[in-house]
């Protein structure tokens, strides 16, 4: 996946420690499994199917993290799977 990103000119960093934040406060790092273009948090996945408890997550990362955008990607035994998550609800976020 990092080289297809690489492909499109998109920064991309695999097991990056960002910071996680606390009430404004630096708590401590947490290693995510992709970072691309210092933007977007990626969750990969890999499980018969995704859970809420797979979104749920990916939405407390960004929230620690203070990221705005996160994307669950399953690679499951039906095909690929992807979800687009935001930190905050948005109306145009798919379930």
């Amino acid at each position: 996946m990092i080289i297809e990103l690489a492909k499109e000119d998109l920064k991309v960093k695999a097991e990056k420690p960002l910071k996680v934040f606390y009430d404004g406060q630096v708590i401590g790092d947490f290693y995510v499994d992709l970072f691309v273009e210092n933007e977007i948090v990626v969750e990969l996945k890999s499980v018969q199917s995704l859970a809420k408890e797979h979104e749920v997550q990916l939405v407390n990362y960004l929230n620690g993290l203070e990221k705005e955008i996160g994307l669950l990607i399953n690679f499951g035994p039906s095909g690929v799977e992807v979800k687009r998550k935001f930190r905050q609800f948005r109306q145009d976020q798919q379930d």
